[in-house]
């Protein structure tokens, strides 16, 4: 909720809420954030605070103008109050303000939203797993047999006693059982939502005060200032009934956009923690399928812990901070500056900035009314532009790869050091782009993947061939390539035509000893039982690992690599990157085929199997003078009569990738299933 309207009535809710004419009250006492707060000095907790911005409510406050600051300021010192808090500041906002105002942040669990970009199950699948999902709707189901479900428009309350009591009284009653370090482990608003708020001790039941001595934000008081205020015709209460005893009740209110819903909180009558969870995770899926059933597009959870919330469909995580002032704090130094660019950056792209709409990709616009992309809004989601925000995705990913043999310290890479790029060989030319310069050179090892050439010889760049060499064609001649000194050396590893990988040895002594940049394809890394190159991005700074997932993944028409490589080189790359290359559908294909990992690892070992089997098969056949070791899903074959051969295999409708022109007298043979590898087999039984 980011309209100041919305955020006006928000405060006459807490107000009511805390039984006062001002939001005022110790941060120790309100327990919103307790993780966030757990830092701060007991002094601060204890001081009555002032709380501006869109109160504690609301998912996320705008920056207050300077004017409402100053406001803010003179509100404090007219009630004698000596601390101001804005809470939930998006840090993608410009927070220049709250500086200059000496307010300072106070980092807090981020915001956490399951978009509905389709049906939902369709929508989960991906981002949960198939077990997960299966979970889920076993629960939603069970709960569903037992409870009946039911909304309640907030301006209709007053004709329902009952529900305002039931509300007010599981409110109360969570208020009591949780205790501050419970205060982590549960989400609904954010972390708080799902098992209420602490209430204050001096009242009992709905607006009165409890005996822990805490203000209760969701008591009956707060409830009837919501029903009579501005939000009541967006606000509705859902409830579970078993019988006449209400067993759940909580609350969602559409965004002013109308495009989806948040969820403000969300009580459980239930001491038993397996039973809250089964509650809970149906009730999402239930808001879920009623925002999707509405046509809404998202489902905002409020602030919560992000690995929990990535269990329950959260695939958006907006970063927030507190933001206080206090007669302790200072005023830290402004960290959301872009990574700096790598030292090896172009000296062109050192001057522009990143293109168009892609400067904004950390500004989240769900909750917005976006008129900025010329589109046209009668014509369903696709008329949209794709997300250009792909952090979650590429957590995903790191996640995925870092869970495979050879794959060892991945975990050390973050999200800012992926890009997505469409394909790898747009990698390829995004990084000769953004890292050469006229008359710097590219060198390349043949044999090898030609786009490297041709991408170097479009973009006017100075080629250097220094050629591979052993029977195996998998030894660099390191000498030779630091002497060249290029400004970027390709390497592919596995090799492509060839499928051997490179010496280890060899290729850590190019990277220590160029001055330039090496960029290791790891298109084949998958089929590999050597390990990657990938963690070592992170104590690099002139690596680039490429790697796809059109092989392995089987997403060959998703058109997505990936970029590895520290930040400095990632934002270079992103300067010249087309801002909506990675299409939604792709994304969406992607984020399945990772989270259901399951098949695709399985087809992995089915196509090393079947290189086994047809390596040794084609070794004993006449047609072939030679194969070659290979770590890939293909083998490169030396054939005796290479002309005659390639003749008759198209002659019986099999194509091979002829390879002579490269490696004389070869062809690549891609690994195809049993049957595909059968009539290979037989076609070259003719051949001769």
């Amino acid at each position: 909720m980011r309209r100041p309207s919305d955020l006006d009535a928000l405060q006459q809710v807490l107000c009511a809420a805390l039984g006062s004419a001002e939001p005022v009250a110790p941060l120790a006492r309100l327990d919103q954030d307790t993780p966030a707060f757990a830092t701060l000095d007991p002094a601060v907790l204890e001081r009555p605070t002032l709380i501006g911005g869109g109160s504690l409510y609301s998912p996320t406050s705008p920056v207050p103008a300077p004017h409402a600051l100053a406001d803010l300021a003179r509100r404090a010192e007219a009630l004698d109050v000596r601390q101001i808090l804005v809470p939930g500041v998006r840090r993608s906002d410009d927070t220049g303000a709250l500086r200059a105002a000496g307010l300072v942040p106070v980092p807090a669990d981020p915001e956490c939203v399951v978009r509905l970009t389709g049906e939902v199950d369709d929508v989960l699948r991906p981002r949960v797993g198939a077990d997960r999902l299966r979970d889920v709707r076993r629960r939603h189901h069970a709960v569903s047999q037992e409870a009946t479900w039911q909304r309640i428009r907030l301006r209709d309350l007053d004709g329902k006693p009952w529900a305002r009591e039931a509300f007010a009284d599981l409110h109360r009653r969570q208020a009591e059982r949780r205790r501050p370090a419970e205060h982590g482990h549960e989400a609904g608003s954010g972390r708080a939502a799902e098992h209420g708020h602490e209430a204050d001790g001096r009242r009992e039941g709905g607006g009165r005060r409890e005996r822990d001595g805490r203000h209760h934000p969701y008591n009956a008081d707060a409830l009837d200032a919501l029903a009579h205020g501005a939000l009541a015709d967006r606000t509705e209460m859902f409830v579970r009934r078993r019988g006449d005893t209400v067993v759940q009740a909580g609350l969602t209110i559409t965004s002013h956009n109308g495009r989806g819903v948040y969820c403000l909180t969300q009580a459980i009558d239930h001491e038993d923690a397996a039973v809250r969870d089964d509650l809970y995770a149906a009730t999402l899926y239930q808001l879920y399928v009623d925002a999707r059933t509405s046509g809404l597009e998202w489902v905002h959870l409020g602030r919560g812990d992000a690995e929990r919330m990535r269990c329950l469909g959260a695939d958006l995580f907006v970063p927030v901070d507190h933001w206080l002032r206090a007669p302790e704090a200072t005023v830290p130094q402004d960290g959301r500056q872009e990574p700096e660019l790598s030292r090896f950056t172009a000296p062109p792209v050192t001057t522009v900035p990143v293109p168009g709409p892609a400067r904004f990709r950390h500004q989240p616009r769900f909750d917005t009314v976006d008129l900025t992309s010329n589109t046209n809004p009668f014509l369903g989601p696709e008329s949209q532009y794709p997300h250009l925000d792909t952090a979650e995705l590429a957590h995903t990913y790191l996640r995925t790869i870092a869970a495979l043999p050879g794959h060892a310290g991945v975990d050390a890479l973050t999200t800012d050091h992926v890009l997505f790029t469409s394909g790898a060989v747009d990698g390829v030319m995004l990084l000769l782009a953004a890292l050469a310069s006229p008359g710097e050179s590219v060198c390349v090892t043949p044999p090898t993947f030609p786009l490297y050439t041709h991408f170097a010889r479009v973009l006017r760049l100075p080629l250097v061939e220094v050629p591979l060499h052993g029977d195996d064609l998998s030894e660099l001649d390191t000498e030779r390539i630091l002497a060249a000194d290029p400004r970027v050396t390709i390497l592919c590893d596995p090799n492509n035509p060839v499928g051997t990988r490179l010496d280890p040895e060899e290729v850590h002594a190019l990277i220590a000893g160029t001055s330039g940049v090496v960029v290791i394809d790891e298109a084949y890394v998958e089929f590999s039982e050597n390990p990657s190159y990938a963690a070592l991005v992170a104590r690099h700074d002139n690596l680039i690992v490429l790697r796809t997932l059109s092989k392995a993944w089987g997403l060959a028409g998703a058109r997505c690599g990936v970029a590895l490589a520290q930040p400095g080189i990632i934002e270079a790359l992103r300067r010249l990157q087309v801002p909506f290359g990675f299409t939604d559908a792709s994304q969406r294909a992607v984020r399945d085929r990772l989270t259901n990992a399951g098949p695709a690892l399985a087809s992995i070992k089915l196509i090393r199997a079947e290189r086994r089997r047809l390596a040794a098969a084609l070794a004993e056949h006449p047609a072939v003078d030679r194969v070659f070791p290979s770590q890939t899903n293909f083998l490169l074959v030396r054939l005796h009569k290479h002309d005659l051969v390639m003749e008759r295999l198209r002659d019986a409708g099999i194509a091979v990738a002829d390879t002579g022109h490269v490696i004389p007298a070869t062809c690549r043979i891609s690994i195809g299933n049993q049957r595909a590898n059968d009539a290979l087999l037989e076609a070259l039984s003719f051949a001769l």
